[in-house]
Protein backbone atom coordinates (compact mmCIF):
# COMPACT_ATOMS: atom_id res chain seq x y z
CA UNK A 1 0.00 0.00 0.00
CA UNK A 2 1.73 3.17 -1.26
CA UNK A 3 0.22 6.48 0.43
CA UNK A 4 0.52 9.87 -1.38
CA UNK A 5 -0.23 13.32 0.73
CA UNK A 6 -1.21 16.78 -0.62
CA UNK A 7 -0.23 18.84 1.92
CA UNK A 8 -1.07 22.48 1.61
CA UNK A 9 0.76 24.67 4.19
CA UNK A 10 4.56 23.50 5.84
CA UNK A 11 2.53 23.71 9.27
CA UNK A 12 0.05 21.32 8.78
CA UNK A 13 1.86 17.64 8.25
CA UNK A 14 0.19 14.21 8.58
CA UNK A 15 0.98 13.70 11.98
CA UNK A 16 0.26 10.44 13.27
CA UNK A 17 -0.51 9.45 9.82
CA UNK A 18 2.99 9.08 8.95
CA UNK A 19 3.86 7.78 12.34
CA UNK A 20 1.31 4.97 11.79
CA UNK A 21 2.32 4.35 7.98
CA UNK A 22 5.95 3.87 9.44
CA UNK A 23 5.19 1.43 11.62
CA UNK A 24 3.46 -0.47 9.10
CA UNK A 25 6.57 -0.08 6.53
CA UNK A 26 4.22 1.90 3.95
CA UNK A 27 5.98 4.06 1.73
CA UNK A 28 4.47 7.99 1.82
CA UNK A 29 5.27 10.05 -0.76
CA UNK A 30 4.58 14.17 -0.56
CA UNK A 31 3.00 16.82 -2.67
CA UNK A 32 3.93 20.24 -0.86
CA UNK A 33 1.67 22.32 -2.20
CA UNK A 34 3.06 25.66 -1.41
CA UNK A 35 5.76 24.95 -3.37
CA UNK A 36 6.07 23.77 -7.26
CA UNK A 37 3.44 21.17 -6.60
CA UNK A 38 4.60 17.86 -8.89
CA UNK A 39 1.80 15.56 -8.98
CA UNK A 40 2.57 11.84 -9.28
CA UNK A 41 1.18 9.25 -11.98
CA UNK A 42 -2.26 8.30 -10.70
CA UNK A 43 -0.39 4.27 -11.23
CA UNK A 44 2.29 5.58 -8.64
CA UNK A 45 0.33 5.18 -5.46
CA UNK A 46 -2.83 3.59 -4.00
CA UNK A 47 -4.43 5.97 -1.34
CA UNK A 48 -4.39 9.20 -1.01
CA UNK A 49 -4.60 11.89 2.38
CA UNK A 50 -5.41 15.04 1.49
CA UNK A 51 -4.37 17.13 4.21
CA UNK A 52 -6.04 20.70 6.13
CA UNK A 53 -4.82 24.26 5.51
CA UNK A 54 -6.12 27.78 6.50
CA UNK A 55 -6.85 28.43 2.64
CA UNK A 56 -10.54 27.96 1.44
CA UNK A 57 -11.85 25.58 -1.45
CA UNK A 58 -12.59 28.65 -3.57
CA UNK A 59 -9.68 30.58 -3.32
CA UNK A 60 -8.29 29.66 -6.54
CA UNK A 61 -7.50 33.46 -7.21
CA UNK A 62 -5.30 33.87 -4.25
CA UNK A 63 -3.81 29.97 -4.01
CA UNK A 64 -3.50 29.39 -8.21
CA UNK A 65 -2.68 25.52 -7.52
CA UNK A 66 -6.32 25.00 -6.28
CA UNK A 67 -7.34 23.68 -9.75
CA UNK A 68 -4.63 21.31 -10.30
CA UNK A 69 -5.36 19.87 -7.16
CA UNK A 70 -8.66 19.50 -7.55
CA UNK A 71 -8.46 17.94 -11.01
CA UNK A 72 -6.30 15.42 -9.41
CA UNK A 73 -8.74 14.56 -6.87
CA UNK A 74 -11.06 13.81 -9.37
CA UNK A 75 -8.48 11.77 -11.22
CA UNK A 76 -7.75 9.55 -8.14
CA UNK A 77 -11.53 9.19 -7.64
CA UNK A 78 -11.94 8.01 -10.86
CA UNK A 79 -9.33 6.01 -10.65
CA UNK A 80 -11.20 4.30 -7.43
CA UNK A 81 -8.27 5.30 -4.88
CA UNK A 82 -8.45 5.23 -1.62
CA UNK A 83 -9.28 8.90 -0.12
CA UNK A 84 -9.04 10.59 3.10
CA UNK A 85 -9.54 13.93 2.89
CA UNK A 86 -9.26 16.17 6.38
CA UNK A 87 -10.41 19.56 6.96
CA UNK A 88 -9.72 21.40 4.03
CA UNK A 89 -8.80 18.07 2.31
CA UNK A 90 -12.53 16.69 3.33
CA UNK A 91 -13.95 20.49 1.63
CA UNK A 92 -11.98 19.77 -1.68
CA UNK A 93 -13.54 15.78 -2.02
CA UNK A 94 -16.51 17.69 -1.48
CA UNK A 95 -16.46 20.14 -3.71
CA UNK A 96 -15.12 17.72 -6.58
CA UNK A 97 -17.64 15.80 -6.09
CA UNK A 98 -20.59 18.10 -6.39
CA UNK A 99 -21.75 19.56 -3.19
CA UNK A 100 -21.61 22.93 -1.84
CA UNK A 101 -18.72 24.31 0.68
CA UNK A 102 -19.76 27.31 2.61
CA UNK A 103 -18.67 29.12 5.83
CA UNK A 104 -20.13 27.40 9.18
CA UNK A 105 -22.20 29.75 11.17
CA UNK A 106 -19.05 29.76 13.60
CA UNK A 107 -15.73 28.81 13.74
CA UNK A 108 -14.86 25.38 15.66
CA UNK A 109 -11.21 25.95 17.16
CA UNK A 110 -10.09 23.54 19.68
CA UNK A 111 -11.16 20.17 21.60
CA UNK A 112 -15.23 19.51 21.26
CA UNK A 113 -17.36 16.66 21.33
CA UNK A 114 -17.47 14.96 17.59
CA UNK A 115 -21.20 12.32 18.04
CA UNK A 116 -21.16 10.00 15.19
CA UNK A 117 -24.74 9.45 12.86
CA UNK A 118 -26.76 6.60 13.11
CA UNK A 119 -24.95 5.28 9.57
CA UNK A 120 -21.47 6.47 11.30
CA UNK A 121 -21.76 3.85 14.00
CA UNK A 122 -22.59 0.81 11.68
CA UNK A 123 -19.85 2.15 9.03
CA UNK A 124 -17.32 -0.86 9.49
CA UNK A 125 -14.75 1.79 9.42
CA UNK A 126 -15.81 3.75 12.16
CA UNK A 127 -16.92 0.71 14.23
CA UNK A 128 -14.22 0.63 16.88
CA UNK A 129 -15.03 4.56 18.06
CA UNK A 130 -17.68 5.38 20.84
CA UNK A 131 -20.69 7.09 19.69
CA UNK A 132 -18.99 10.65 21.46
CA UNK A 133 -15.69 11.17 21.37
CA UNK A 134 -13.23 14.30 21.94
CA UNK A 135 -11.26 15.82 18.78
CA UNK A 136 -9.65 18.56 17.86
CA UNK A 137 -11.13 21.33 15.15
CA UNK A 138 -9.74 24.00 13.54
CA UNK A 139 -12.26 25.27 10.69
CA UNK A 140 -14.53 27.66 9.64
CA UNK A 141 -16.12 26.56 6.48
CA UNK A 142 -18.18 23.64 6.22
CA UNK A 143 -20.07 21.11 3.09
CA UNK A 144 -22.97 19.45 2.14
CA UNK A 145 -22.75 15.87 2.15
CA UNK A 146 -22.06 14.87 -1.54
CA UNK A 147 -24.60 12.70 -3.50
CA UNK A 148 -23.92 9.03 -2.37
CA UNK A 149 -22.19 10.31 0.38
CA UNK A 150 -23.13 9.18 4.09
CA UNK A 151 -23.28 11.49 6.69
CA UNK A 152 -21.21 9.98 9.59
CA UNK A 153 -20.73 12.54 12.02
CA UNK A 154 -21.83 15.81 14.23
CA UNK A 155 -20.58 18.59 16.64
CA UNK A 156 -22.66 20.64 18.22
CA UNK A 157 -21.51 24.03 16.31
CA UNK A 158 -21.13 21.67 12.83
CA UNK A 159 -23.73 19.76 11.30
CA UNK A 160 -21.57 18.36 8.31
CA UNK A 161 -18.58 16.74 10.36
CA UNK A 162 -17.90 13.68 7.74
CA UNK A 163 -18.94 11.28 5.32
CA UNK A 164 -18.15 8.20 3.67
CA UNK A 165 -18.42 7.12 0.24
CA UNK A 166 -18.52 3.28 -0.69
CA UNK A 167 -15.85 2.60 2.37
CA UNK A 168 -13.17 4.03 0.29
CA UNK A 169 -13.43 7.69 0.44
CA UNK A 170 -13.32 9.17 3.80
CA UNK A 171 -13.81 12.87 4.14
CA UNK A 172 -13.57 14.27 8.31
CA UNK A 173 -14.12 17.51 9.14
CA UNK A 174 -12.13 17.27 12.31
CA UNK A 175 -8.58 16.19 13.01
CA UNK A 176 -7.85 12.89 14.73
CA UNK A 177 -4.42 12.94 13.13
CA UNK A 178 -3.48 16.17 14.80
CA UNK A 179 0.06 15.64 17.84
CA UNK A 180 0.66 17.78 20.41
CA UNK A 181 3.68 18.74 18.06
CA UNK A 182 1.13 19.66 15.24
CA UNK A 183 -1.06 21.10 17.20
CA UNK A 184 1.56 23.91 18.98
CA UNK A 185 2.66 24.23 14.99
CA UNK A 186 -0.90 25.06 13.75
CA UNK A 187 -1.01 27.83 17.36
CA UNK A 188 1.81 29.38 16.03
CA UNK A 189 0.50 30.17 12.91
CA UNK A 190 -2.82 31.11 13.68
CA UNK A 191 -2.47 32.35 16.75
CA UNK A 192 -4.78 35.83 15.67
CA UNK A 193 -7.90 33.26 15.03
CA UNK A 194 -8.20 32.54 18.95
CA UNK A 195 -10.09 35.30 19.53
CA UNK A 196 -13.33 35.43 22.21
CA UNK A 197 -15.89 33.01 20.24
CA UNK A 198 -18.51 30.28 21.32
CA UNK A 199 -16.83 27.28 19.82
CA UNK A 200 -13.35 28.81 20.07
CA UNK A 201 -11.09 27.48 23.00
CA UNK A 202 -8.10 30.21 24.73
CA UNK A 203 -4.56 28.56 23.89
CA UNK A 204 -4.32 27.25 27.45
CA UNK A 205 -7.72 25.57 27.09
CA UNK A 206 -6.88 24.08 23.84
CA UNK A 207 -3.87 23.03 25.30
CA UNK A 208 -4.26 21.52 28.36
CA UNK A 209 -6.79 19.55 26.38
CA UNK A 210 -4.68 18.38 24.21
CA UNK A 211 -2.39 16.42 26.77
CA UNK A 212 -6.01 15.22 28.11
CA UNK A 213 -7.20 13.55 24.66
CA UNK A 214 -4.26 13.65 21.94
CA UNK A 215 -3.40 9.96 22.32
CA UNK A 216 -7.15 8.89 22.30
CA UNK A 217 -7.58 10.84 19.15
CA UNK A 218 -4.76 9.15 17.37
CA UNK A 219 -5.77 5.53 18.41
CA UNK A 220 -9.59 6.38 16.77
CA UNK A 221 -6.91 7.27 13.87
CA UNK A 222 -5.10 4.40 13.81
CA UNK A 223 -8.31 2.33 13.85
CA UNK A 224 -9.98 3.97 11.14
CA UNK A 225 -6.49 3.67 8.80
CA UNK A 226 -6.18 0.22 9.64
CA UNK A 227 -9.65 -0.73 8.48
CA UNK A 228 -9.30 1.96 4.66
CA UNK A 229 -6.55 0.16 3.72
CA UNK A 230 -7.49 -3.40 4.02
Amino acid sequence: MRLHVLQHVPFETPAYILDWARGRNLPVMTTPLYQAPNYPNQMDFDALVIMGGPMGVHDEGEHHWLKNEKHFIEKAIISEKKILGICLGAQLLASVLGAKVYKNPDKEIGWYPVSLSGDGQSNPLLKDLPATFNAFHWHGDTFDIPEHGIRIAESKACTNQGFVMNNHIIGLQFHLESTTTSIKELVENGRSELVEGKWIQNEEVLMNQTDQHVAESNRWMASILNKWIM
